[in-house]
């Protein structure tokens, strides 16, 4: 019963946490999209520290996301077996967004990357 507890909440977790990302990712579109239109220039050293801070942010709760979902999904398919028992839990679909949260990371971190060296560069 407790294995089913730490699944649902390591669930909900990775739901929150691509959640937040895809909040962040769309309002910083949006900004930049008013920037474009209005012709304005971001690269105001507070703004862009401020999307840096985002950016790892939600760089580092994607990491922790993946990797949490991705130890109840060992845990399930490989050492208890549960996948290949129950009919009733959708493993297969639970890999595939767990390997979609850990490329989410990468982009992630790729951008924090980036937006670390254009502060850099203000």
């Amino acid at each position: 019963m407790s294995s089913l507890i730490s699944w649902i909440v390591v669930r909900f977790y990775l739901i929150a946490s691509m959640g937040l990302q895809v909040l962040w990712s769309f309002g910083l579109a949006c900004l930049d999209i008013y920037a474009l239109r209005r012709k304005r220039d971001l690269q105001n050293p507070i703004l862009v520290s401020l999307f840096v801070v985002g950016d790892w942010v939600t760089a580092t709760l994607s990491l922790a996301a993946a990797c949490s979902s991705a130890g109840i999904v060992v845990l399930y398919a490989r050492d208890l077996t549960v996948c290949a028992t129950s009919k009733r839990l959708t493993c297969n679909r639970y890999q595939v967004s767990v390997a979609m949260a850990f490329l989410t990371w990468v982009l992630t971190a790729m951008s924090s990357h980036v937006m670390f060296w254009i502060l850099a560069s203000v």
